[in-house]
């Protein structure tokens, strides 16, 4: 048997500290919010050649005073997706661009695809994404309530903040872009973490029943080894998944990827160390579980 009640402090501590500097970066740095939410222009170029640099295309672009801009490759050599601000809400930059690209790389490009999303377009995906984010962990905070007794639920629900405070800090650190996929990437991940938590918390509760003899830190480890295959066999062959999504599905998914790998791997883990250390120091007992059901 494991013994993952050994190191519940000290993981409670390293938890403790990321959440910390994670809601600093989000306060004093924020996040990279991509072009779904802070408005501006998705261009996707194919190329005649691949013999065309990104950091060349990137200088040649940044000289159009078009604000913030990302060039990136993805698919094949020959193909660019290209996303800016347009700051100054030119309405012809798309042909300005065109007819700039035709100058330094002679004509080699096809404009397949051109995107615009207005200020107050994105706007409203900003608040639909937060309105939604919001909503999911609301409806899983009311199904854990009324599943569990309230020091269970109290276990999900910061093992949920936990887990999606510290995925947007990692974002904000490295910088990297917030759009639509991430949103739906940490709704996934709060239902995974989610799930993970309850069928652990289902034995636990069984256990209080079964062994009265036995503290709640010690049953809280029976309990995580006796549901331990469950959860790597699940975990493990989620992020084979994910894995192969990250390094063969091209630059567009990375991001959403990422996140999900990441949420995937502290879902995990704040199933195991935040949710089950909460009903320790509470001191859950079977008494505490009886008398609960007799108040129902």
């Amino acid at each position: 048997m494991i013994r993952f009640n050994r190191f519940y402090n000290q993981f409670n501590l390293m938890s403790f500290i990321l959440i910390i500097i994670s809601l600093t970066l989000l306060i004093f740095k924020g996040l990279n919010f991509g072009i779904d939410f802070k408005g501006g222009i998705l261009i996707e170029l194919r190329s005649s050649e691949d013999k065309i640099k990104v950091s060349s295309l990137r200088d040649n672009l940044s000289q159009m005073n078009l604000g913030d801009i990302s060039v990136k490759k993805f698919g094949n050599d020959q193909d660019y997706l290209i996303k800016f601000e347009n700051k100054d809400n030119k309405k012809k930059i798309v042909e300005e661009i065109k007819s700039n690209l035709d100058k330094s790389f002679g004509n080699n490009f096809d404009f397949r695809r051109v995107e615009n999303v207005g200020p107050k377009v994105s706007a409203e995906l900003l608040k639909a994404g937060i309105i939604a984010i919001s909503a999911s962990l609301a409806i899983m905070l009311i199904y854990i309530w009324i599943r569990f007794e309230w020091q269970f639920s109290l276990g999900a629900i910061i093992a949920l903040f936990h887990d999606v405070i510290i995925t947007l800090g990692l974002f904000s650190l490295l910088g990297l872009e917030i759009n639509l996929s991430i949103i739906a990437a940490i709704l996934t991940i709060v239902g995974y973490s989610m799930n993970d938590t309850v069928v652990i918390f289902d034995r636990v509760r069984e256990n209080l029943r079964k062994y009265s003899d036995i503290k709640i830190f010690e049953l809280t480890n029976i309990s995580i080894n006796e549901t331990l295959s469950r959860t790597l066999i699940t975990s493990i062959t989620t992020l084979l998944a994910l894995f192969s999504i990250f390094l063969f599905g091209g630059e567009i998914l990375k991001g959403f990827s990422l996140a999900m790998i990441f949420g995937v791997i502290l879902g995990t883990y704040s199933s195991i160390y935040i949710a089950n250390t909460i009903l320790v120091r509470l001191n859950v007992s079977q008494k505490t579980i009886l008398k609960e059901e007799e108040k129902i």
